[in-house]
């Protein structure tokens, strides 16, 4: 692995209803842009701090998680960490994976930009792993990321 440590920037949450579930957070005191709609499969709430919470519907799921599109009762959530460079998520996720964690989802090279991956924890909790956005690489989702 590398020596930069990675951050816990995120918590991601595979929910059943958006607008349900916006509006919750809402009440629960988190602040939501005014102008963020439900309609998406994607919404990202940021916290102050920096530390994002995103919703994503079961579809937007599909296209960026070959682990869940395998078995979508096996995740609802990803702890997600940021790593300072593109080749971090593939040397994490290879240091992980060889020393038994089981890989959920490969590095690949998302649709929004990141280079991103997914390991499970010992309690098979999903971890994300994903390196700063490129604008440059951002690219129109075409179909799944890779299986693992």
């Amino acid at each position: 692995m590398t020596d930069e440590t990675p951050n816990l920037h995120m918590l991601n949450l595979v929910v059943a209803d958006m607008t349900a579930s916006l509006e919750f957070y809402r009440r629960l005191g988190v602040a939501a842009a005014q102008d963020a709609q439900p309609t998406g499969a994607h919404l990202q709430l940021r916290m102050p701090s920096g530390f994002s919470l995103e919703l994503d519907t079961a579809e937007s799921a599909r296209r960026w998680h070959a682990g869940w599109r395998a078995d979508p009762s096996s995740a609802r959530v990803v702890i997600g960490f940021s790593l300072p460079i593109r080749q971090a998520v593939d040397d994490c996720y290879a240091e992980l994976t060889s020393a038994g964690y089981a890989g959920r989802q490969p590095p690949f090279d998302a649709y929004w930009g990141a280079r991103y991956a997914i390991v499970a924890d010992p309690d098979g909790n999903d971890v994300g792993l994903m390196s700063p956005i490129d604008e440059s690489r951002r690219a129109r989702p075409a179909g799944g990321s890779p299986a693992p």
